[in-house]
């Protein structure tokens, strides 16, 4: 029984990390209507995110970028060989943004940046077939990063700054496929860790060798939350010496992993902008997650995990139709970290295909409406989880998952 609690907490601490990996393209709703490119496209306030060495060529003195999106979800779970099945009735997420910038001279600017680049709310029906592994999980992750921006030639800048990452999760699972009270019900965990918080960091270049190319390079480092003194509740637990949970902490070191972006964008003419950006996650770096618990009556863990580096390739295309719009449409493809063998419900995605559109509509010379869409659409996938223990047995969980998203944004971008 203490293993299966320790699996739980494996489970939540992977869906944690994973949301790097699962993590939704949000930080801008410019960048993500051109499919989310924006490491060389100097546009607005948003390089602050993608690459904050172009801040120093933007022509304003002062630019902002706010908005916020809506992420609705849809997953469902069938295993045809015991007739099981089960769908997600997800919240809707609310990732948001803010970025600003102020050059203080033509050649140095510096800014803020406000994000949330991992967070996911995943809720499945009551005591499915999977509970065991997870009935429903809210983690978020907002990113607070100060920034300088310095040209060094009239064609070359750098910037960067740190980063700092506060976090919470909070996880629910049942203990086992059967384990019940004397009032029938299912006996289960809660985790909680709230006020996680860690630093970072991001450097990038912008290089832009002729008037009408950019090419842009952006790092962000990994970095190390850690999770300490984390909350773990036990409910539903029966009056018996074969389950002697208590309430106890635990502490947990998760990586999230280094990323590069490089890519670069053309202006055709007067009117058409091209974008294409790759991005590269080294989740190479998971390959195990140690867990220390308070109660000495629990034993610590260290259970592996062997994640993948994955790609992300970004194609996007601006349309500027007039003087109050503008026009942008994309496509990114993102490959899943997850090997074989690891796919737990908590994050239910794989490779997918990324269709995204939107507009810019200037309301004055200094205040444009911006709105964009995405629409994700998961490789349908037979996989299982390979890591469940009852009775010293591994107990694979296995089935179908299909998945897709669909999340519309809104945002202002304000020059002055």
């Amino acid at each position: 029984m203490k293993k299966l609690f320790l699996l739980g907490l494996l489970i939540l601490a992977g869906a944690t990390t994973y949301a790097g990996g699962y993590r939704v393209s949000l930080q801008g709703q410019r960048g993500l209507a051109m499919g989310h490119t924006g490491v060389a496209v100097i546009n607005n306030a948003e390089l602050a995110f993608f690459n904050p060495a172009g801040l120093v060529f933007l022509e304003s003195k002062i630019n902002a970028a706010v908005g916020v999106s809506a992420v609705f979800s849809d997953v469902v779970w069938q295993n045809e060989e015991f007739g099981q099945s089960a769908r997600t009735d997800s919240p809707v997420g609310t990732p948001f943004y803010a970025y600003f910038s102020y050059k203080l001279n033509d050649r140095f600017s510096v800014g803020l940046a406000a994000y949330t680049p991992y967070g996911s709310s995943v809720e499945w029906e009551k005591d499915w077939a999977g509970s065991h592994l997870v009935n429903d999980i809210e983690l978020s992750a907002i990113y607070v990063q100060a920034l300088a921006s310095y040209k060094i030639t009239d064609n070359l800048a750098v910037g960067g700054g740190p980063i700092y990452v506060s976090g919470s999760v909070n996880f629910n699972r049942n203990l086992n496929r059967t384990l019940t009270d004397l009032e029938g019900n299912r006996s289960n965990v809660t985790i909680d860790a709230s006020g996680v918080s860690a630093f970072g960091w991001s450097a990038g270049v912008m290089w832009s060798p002729i008037d009408s190319l950019n090419i842009g390079v952006n790092y962000r480092s990994e970095i190390l939350v850690e999770a300490e003194d984390g909350d773990a509740d036990f409910e539903n637990i029966p009056n018996s010496p074969l389950t002697p949970f208590e309430d106890t902490r635990f502490d947990a070191t998760l990586p999230l992993p280094a990323e590069l972006t490089v890519g670069a964008s053309y202006q055709l003419n007067e009117q058409w902008l091209f974008a294409f950006d790759y991005n590269r996650t080294f989740w190479g770096v998971y390959e195990s997650l140690d867990v220390d618990f308070a109660n000495p009556n629990i034993p610590d863990s260290t259970n592996p995990r062997e994640y993948e580096d994955s790609s992300i390739y970004r194609f996007g295309l601006q349309y500027t139709a007039n003087e109050m719009f503008t026009l942008r449409a994309g496509y990114y493809f993102d490959e899943s970290p997850v090997q074989s063998g690891y796919f737990a419900p908590e994050t239910p995605r794989n490779d997918s295909n990324n269709f995204t559109g939107g507009l810019s509509v200037n309301v004055t010379d200094k205040v444009a409406i911006d709105a964009s869409f995405l629409y994700s659409k998961f490789k349908e996938i037979d996989e299982s989880y390979d890591f469940y223990q009852e009775n010293g047995q591994n107990v694979p969980f296995e089935g179908t998952y299909k998945s897709s998203a669909f999340v519309p944004g809104l945002g202002v971008t304000i020059k002055i």
